[in-house]
């Protein structure tokens, strides 16, 4: 058995897919605690943009709609996201063609289901991303999600800020969407210290103030709530501090 290793870009994954493509008893992951027993041998994969560009033009040539579909399954934090998308382009390959049809196979299945979690969270937090602004006027919204969706976001807001300077910030993975007004910049972030415009402190309090005025606390509806928003975004809600 034979496990490729990669840094979790899409570049290096297409890399690993072009020299493992042929090897029939291998893993590609970008998972780095792994078990592994004896025989097994490891192989750290270094990105090649020629042969990553060569894979994608033979998906391209196949199934124009199946690079978006890897693109949304590698950005999920499953550990099976690479070994999945990998038996998705072997199936496409094999078939000479789009294979999304085919839901009864369990790539199939399992590639469709991946897909469909990161593009539900992504989708989700376009209406639930909370921005903030700070001194300069630049916009920030600090989140935690479950899969790797910050580009996705910037793409997202980035078309309706008009111009606006912002930052996305996954707080958990520590990368951010940077965003001048022109282009979208995606950078390494740590500990992050903001400190909020005099407009966005008033607006904050008063927004607090509302949400406390209409809040019945004799009738407490935290099932609604969650219904609403999930729990693991309230931390990032002014209201909810």
């Amino acid at each position: 058995m034979t496990y490729y290793l990669v840094d979790g870009s899409e570049d290096c994954f297409y890399t690993a897919v072009f020299d493992a493509y042929k090897n029939s008893d291998c893993i590609i992951t970008s998972e780095r605690d792994v078990q592994l027993g004896l025989g097994f041998e490891v192989i750290d994969v270094v990105t090649d943009r020629n042969k990553a560009d060569r894979v994608k033009a033979k998906i391209n040539a196949l199934d124009r709609g199946a690079a978006e579909d890897i693109s949304l399954v590698l950005k999920s934090n499953s550990a099976l996201k690479e070994s999945t998308a990998f038996g998705y382009i072997k199936l496409i390959i094999q078939n000479g063609g789009a294979v999304r049809s085919m839901l009864a196979n369990p790539t199939v299945i399992e590639m469709t289901e991946i897909r469909t979690r990161v593009f539900g969270e992504s989708h989700r937090l376009k209406g639930l991303l909370r921005f903030m602004e700070n001194r300069d006027g630049i916009m920030y919204a600090p989140y935690s999600p479950d899969n790797d969706v910050t580009e996705i976001l910037a793409l997202h807001f980035a078309s309706r800020f008009d111009g606006r300077p912002f930052v996305i910030h996954d707080i958990k993975r520590k990368i951010a969407a940077m965003y001048d007004g022109n282009e979208i910049v995606m950078t390494y972030a740590g500990d992050a210290e903001i400190y909020l415009s005099e407009y966005e402190n008033y607006f904050q309090n008063l927004w607090k103030q509302y949400y406390n005025s209409v809040n019945i606390e004799s009738r407490p509806h935290p099932k609604q709530m969650r219904g609403s928003m999930p729990v693991r975004y309230w931390k990032f809600l002014p209201e909810k501090k």
